[in-house]
């Protein structure tokens, strides 16, 4: 099997008796804006039957030459030409077309962009650019797939990246492991749809279709089946539709669709022959002969139906690994098909019972699509801390089956994403509220319900994300701000939470211990009462486990950015990381009191902070930061032995810093809020496989103990966290053995595992029982079911000083500002 290359793109062109085309394709390719130690050309000579491959082997240079023996057609063909590729990166190009300087390097920026992105399609223009070939994807109901706006003028407007449910093989990229998992094209296609197969298997199965304007080929589209009989084209078209239909569309709307499709196909036969149906009605009498003429357009619409029965078989085969393995619904892919509407065939006659069809069958609304509101205090973007990376993936895990839309409160860098990604200021109540009613499930952490009317009115279902015990973590982050602030602190916490806890539909939380935590704060709030437990004794209907999560890319490293690049780290180091930020509530001073020891006694440890300045404007550093760079410096290791990152890392960049670190570090005090805490920092260390040294108390250190991820120590216990940073770092046979439990550990925290009762909860999305029985869902009512009356708080200016904390926390003072001067506004 031939290795795959890195950042090689590998372009297949398929050749039937047009050597002339290919030959101006090829030089057309080695000329345009990609480097040529990165192009693999593959042509395969598609049993032409003429000189063409004697032409090729003489007057090309520089490509791969592959001869078939028969005419595998446009689908076999590619098939062969990728199997002798190396490509990371696998490119289809017709032969008469001629791609853009910037065909190729448009598409791999895409790529690049998101390993979401499995395939990108090109943006397809006549050979003078005039006139549109491809520039976008569209579906009908019956499973032809077609381009919009095909042959009319370019439009003037200029379009934008989307995505498709296919790209046309007329020009098209794929990564090559997408293309392997899905098998590649379907060969029984021979040609016509096999792109359209492709793309809708790669959508089923998680990827995105990305079409990329900036990727251009221009197309000739002279060729014609004309030559071979125009009725085969119609056969082919026919059977191949009813193959995509089948293979592709869920249980749900199959019935209904492959029936009406079937029906549609009868009429369309019998209209291309211009025949009359009811000519052998008995009551018509008409001509008695055996045999009739029949045009052969008729014929292939029946044969193709034929061969579709004849096919079932394997179709079925195919079907079933299809929908077996299919992660994402038809209510959401539906939204790719377009305009599905579209009978593409004329007459009266056929367009009769193309309406009798679609107003008898249910072929044309296609499943309903729920509408997600997904809200998160912190900043979408390149960086991103904790809260927003948490909002990212529930979005992307919840956009399989819904339509989703992102919101953060603190402001959106372009991103790439599967799903709507928006920025709502915390004084925009109206901006807020359009969301509000144009989605059906909220989902939220943090201070949404606080910060906006409508989501404490809302009717919706509404999911609260109390992952971060706010009240808990007050007790640590207001310490520093003296009796009176501190206690107002926690008790607006508090009472945050507990509105949250009393309006909640369903409620996240990071782990067991949080779990049991709320479920006595629910059941103090009356939450916890016979209509919730009646069919849900576990109560896990209301509450479940969601912890934060991992990505199942396992991290890779792409540029060095410690060893032998950070200014005092060398190359041969052995590097402590401390991933994530610096709070108060922690405990790096006796980290690098322990490291500065070590160091006496083993040379090149180094212990790097990967960030101290939090990527939300609104968050200041703490004090912890100046302390710990102040004692660094004291006992001489600042920037010798510990080293501070003075800004924070991109989300996507980390895999950098872990990548070449040996080994995890937290290390905190021992109190309450590290009792219920949820380190996500570990999680980091999970994903990269590093053994790791955390301080006990904690969810995360019960599972570093029981699992022997590493080693866990005492609170402030100095010697004790000296001798563990010298196993992980220098204990080879510890550190492999740590490794290998990391792998078998990690694998419930992988995203898919860690959101599933969100995601289900969402898919059959419901109120709380004891809010319908009460009358209190859509806040029709204001008592629970325990009779007991729920508290209708203010949200006035003196709500707003008790939140002063959080409101500079998640938006920064002119957040804040914005709040007061809105309620004095209102007086």
């Amino acid at each position: 099997m031939t290795s795959v290359r890195t950042g090689v793109v590998s372009v297949i062109l398929v050749n039937f008796r047009g050597t002339d085309d290919t030959l101006d394709a090829i030089r057309n390719l080695q000329s345009i804006n990609w480097p040529s130690e990165r192009l693999e050309i593959v042509v395969v000579e598609n049993a032409s039957g003429d000189s063409s491959a004697e032409r090729l082997r003489a007057e090309a240079t520089g490509i791969t030459l592959i001869e078939s023996k028969t005419n595998l057609g446009f689908a076999g063909g590619c098939n062969l030409g990728v199997a002798k590729s190396s490509g990371e990166y696998v490119a289809f190009l017709n032969n008469d077309a001629r791609p853009d300087v910037e065909w190729i390097s448009a598409a791999v920026r895409r790529f690049e962009q998101s390993q979401k992105v499995g395939a990108v399609a090109s943006k397809v223009l006549d050979w003078e650019g005039e006139k549109v070939d491809f520039i976008g994807a569209a579906l009908t109901w019956y499973g032809m797939g077609y381009k919009p706006l095909t042959a009319e003028a370019v439009p003037s407007v200029p379009d934008s990246t989307a995505d498709v449910l296919f790209g046309t093989g007329a020009a098209m990229f794929v990564r090559r492991s997408v293309y392997d998992q899905l098998g590649g094209f379907d060969e029984r296609y021979f040609m016509f749809f096999e792109d359209v197969d492709l793309g809708w298997r790669l959508n089923l199965a998680g990827h995105r279709f990305a079409y990329e304007p900036g990727s251009v080929a221009f197309h000739k589209h002279h060729a014609s089946m004309s030559k071979f009989g125009a009725f085969k084209e119609t056969y082919l078209l026919e059977r191949n539709a009813l193959f995509t239909l089948y293979k592709n569309l869920g249980q749900e709307s199959l019935h209904e669709n492959l029936a009406a499709a079937l029906a549609l196909s009868a009429r369309r036969a019998v209209a291309r022959g211009e025949l009359d149906s009811t000519s052998f009605d008995l009551r018509k009498g008409g001509n008695d002969a055996e045999t009739q003429e029949v045009s052969k357009n008729t014929l292939a619409t029946l044969y193709g139906v034929d061969q579709f029965v004849a096919e079932l078989p394997s179709l079925k085969e195919s079907r079933e690994q299809i929908q077996s393995t299919r992660v994402v619904a038809d209510n959401k892919i539906w939204k790719l098909f377009g305009e599905t509407d579209a009978p593409a065939f004329p007459g009266d006659y056929f367009h009769e019972g193309y309406s009798n069809l679609v107003n008898t069958f249910a072929v044309l609304d296609g499943p309903k699509v729920r509408k997600v509101l997904v809200i998160t205090g912190d900043p979408i973007g390149p960086k991103m801390a904790g809260p927003a990376i948490r909002a990212w993936n529930m979005a992307d895990a919840l956009s399989a089956a819904n339509e989703v839309t992102l919101v953060s409160l603190a402001g959106v860098k372009p991103v790439d994403a599967a799903f709507d990604v928006v920025h709502v200021a915390p004084g925009d109540e109206k901006g807020m509220k359009r969301l509000e009613q144009s989605h059906d499930v909220i989902v939220f952490q943090g201070l949404a319900m606080a910060l906006f009317r409508c989501i404490r009115e809302t009717k919706k279902i509404l999911v609260c994300d109390v992952y971060d015990p706010m009240h808990l973590e007050h007790l640590e982050q207001g310490r520093e701000h003296g009796s009176v602030e501190w206690t107002r602190q926690v008790s607006s916490a508090t009472d945050v939470i507990n509105e949250q806890l009393e309006r909640g539909d369903f409620f996240l939380c990071a782990s067991e211990r949080q779990r049991h935590f709320y479920l006595g704060q629910l059941a103090a709030l009356g939450r916890i009462n016979p209509a919730n437990y009646e069919n849900d004794p576990d109560l896990d209907g209301l509450i479940s486990v969601v912890p934060f999560g991992l990505d199942r890319t396992p991290p890779t490293h792409e540029r060095d950015v410690l060893k032998g690049v950070w200014p005092g780290i060398g190359s041969d180091d052995r590097v402590l990381l401390w991933s994530g930020g610096l709070y108060n509530w922690f405990d790096p001073k006796n980290l690098i009191r322990a490291v500065a020891k070590l160091s006496e006694k083993r040379s090149g440890v180094r212990l790097f902070f990967q960030g101290t300045k939090h990527p939300h404007p609104g968050v200041p550093e703490m004090a912890i930061v100046a302390e710990s760079r102040a004692l660094a410096a004291e006992l001489g290791v600042l920037d010798v032995n510990v080293f501070f990152n003075s800004s924070w890392v991109d989300y996507a960049d980390r895999q950098n810093f872990l990548t070449e670190a040996d080994a995890g570090v937290s290390t905190h005090f021992s109190h309450v809020e590290t009792t219920f805490s949820f380190r996500t920092r570990i999680l980091d260390y999970l994903w990269a496989e590093l053994p790791m040294v955390v301080t006990e108390g904690d969810h995360f250190a019960e599972l570093v103990k029981s699992q022997e991820l590493g080693v866990v120590v005492p609170s402030e216990d100095v010697p004790a966290l000296t001798d563990a940073l010298e196993k992980v770092l220098f204990d080879t046979e510890f550190a492999e053995a740590a490794r290998e439990n990391i792998r078998v550990a990690r694998e419930s925290f992988f995203w898919d595992r860690a959101l599933e009762p969100l995601v289900s909860f969402v898919n059959s999305a419901h109120y709380a029982e004891d809010r319908v029985l009460a009358g209190t869902a859509g806040l029709e009512a204001s008592s629970n079911s325990s009779g007991r009356q729920i508290r209708k708080r203010k949200h006035g200016i003196a709500k707003d000083i008790d939140l002063v904390f959080f409101y500079l926390k998640n938006g920064g003072p002119k957040v804040l500002v914005q709040k007061i001067q809105r309620r004095l506004r209102r007086g």
